[in-house]
């Protein structure tokens, strides 16, 4: 899926900017300047998690919240400013958090606004590790419960290249909070095609991560395991995903929905001990209120 994905980015350079159009197709595809978009999504749906002895994530309720000024905006509890928008392409200066604390912790801003919220408990116990997939049966077992991963917030550079092959996001973000002081890059392809009712978005993704990331949620500290916290020394790596979301309207309020998510986890993630799947996925069936 990477070189598929490497093959489309560059073949959208080449074309986009001879073909630049208006991203929004369709009515409720974009905010309106100056006005609050807040919707909710019920239904079911389940997120897999890659942690050993950890529970998969059920979804039930999506909420959404935003609001764009002429220059600030406000979107699931991210904020940032337009540095320039132009026909072509847009530069903001934004706020983030990353999905990887949500594998930890069912509460947090990632499993509620999937991937943003704010509902989250840092000081929450972690359940303890009996048994590690990946490792083999001859080396020291991990009998200790896992130490807090905390919440962090990222912050950085965003650019938006419009086309009618698609947008192209490019972002860069590091760790404002110094809790691992790790660094990310994101770069993502999405394409999005309206008939009559029915509204499909397909994104394809590629995220960069710090060895700090990697380290800190995904190694373990000596109070978790002495032996491993000197065996798993991890390097930065590339994970990819892909997804997929169908609305089909309903009326001018009321969508259905359905929403589908695959993640190939960097090599280095699937090395560590606690890791026992090298990939995430997530579905979400149900229907969307805007207010």
């Amino acid at each position: 899926m990477y070189r598929i994905f490497v093959v489309l980015i560059i073949f959208f350079l080449a074309v986009a900017p001879a073909m630049a159009d208006e991203p929004c197709q369709s009515e409720g595809d974009c905010i309106a300047v100056g006005e609050w978009d807040i919707s909710v999504a019920f239904g079911y749906g389940n997120k897999t998690n890659p942690l050993t002895s950890y529970d998969d994530i059920p979804l039930y309720v999506i909420p959404s919240i935003a609001y764009y000024g002429e220059n600030w905006f406000f979107d699931n509890f991210n904020f940032g400013y337009t540095l320039t928008e132009q026909e072509n392409f847009t530069i903001n200066l934004a706020t983030s958090y990353s999905d990887e604390r949500a594998y930890f912790y069912r509460w947090d801003p990632a499993n509620i606004f999937l991937p943003q919220s704010v509902n989250f408990d840092t000081t929450e116990d972690l359940p303890p590790i009996s048994n590690f997939g990946t490792q083999d049966v001859s080396q020291p077992p991990v009998l200790n419960e896992l130490e807090s991963r905390n919440f962090t917030v990222y912050g950085g550079v965003e650019l938006f290249w419009y086309g009618k092959l698609g947008i192209l996001k490019i972002a860069a973000a590091h760790d404002l909070l110094n809790v691992h002081n790790g660094q990310e890059v994101d770069v993502s392809w999405t394409y999005s095609l309206a008939v009559t009712d029915w509204r499909f978005d397909l994104a394809l993704k590629t995220t960069w991560k710090s060895s700090e990331v990697i380290n800190y949620y995904f190694g373990l500290r000596a109070s978790e395991s002495a032996y491993w916290s000197e065996e798993y020394q991890p390097s930065s790596g590339w994970s990819n995903s892909i997804e997929l979301t169908t609305r089909y309207n309903i009326s001018t309020s009321w969508d259905l929905l359905l929403a589908a998510r695959y993640a190939q986890l960097a090599d280095e993630i699937i090395d560590s001990p606690i890791i026992d799947e090298d990939y995430s996925s997530s579905y979400f069936v149900g229907a969307a209120y805007r207010f």
